[in-house]
């Protein structure tokens, strides 16, 4: 059996995310707590996260506006959706949208703490 090395590389792969942040340590330990991403410290600094398999990285910026309105949507894998929506209003963000809206798909949307929209997607 072969061990496969994180992250996937392949063309048209999404890899990497710019969230805008209020304030880069509150949504640091937003998305740590609620989704467990990992927290590291680059070597010029600055924060950045790992998602919790090791395909997604990427940092927040506090020079941009909050997503705040639906264009593109990127929607956060969960194992239990009720569970992470309560995470969610746990950790400051608010649910914006309930399960049960884009049935058959077991979807909610939420915003972070700055007021980006997420999705959640529970397969």
């Amino acid at each position: 059996m072969s061990q496969q090395s994180h992250p996937t590389f392949g063309n048209g792969k999404i890899c990497y995310l710019e969230i805008p942040s209020r304030d880069i340590s509150e949504s640091s330990t937003f998305y740590n707590k609620v989704f467990g991403w990992e927290i590291r410290t680059r070597s010029d600094g600055s924060i950045a996260f790992d998602d919790i398999v090791h395909e997604v990285s990427g940092t927040w910026r506090t020079d941009r506006e909050p997503s705040i309105t639906i264009g593109l949507l990127v929607h956060i894998m969960v194992d239990d959706i009720e569970v992470s929506m309560q995470a969610v209003i746990d950790n400051g963000g608010k649910i914006v949208q309930p399960v049960g809206m884009e049935e058959p798909e077991i979807t909610a949307r939420f915003t972070d703490p700055t007021g980006n929209i997420f999705g959640l997607f529970q397969q």
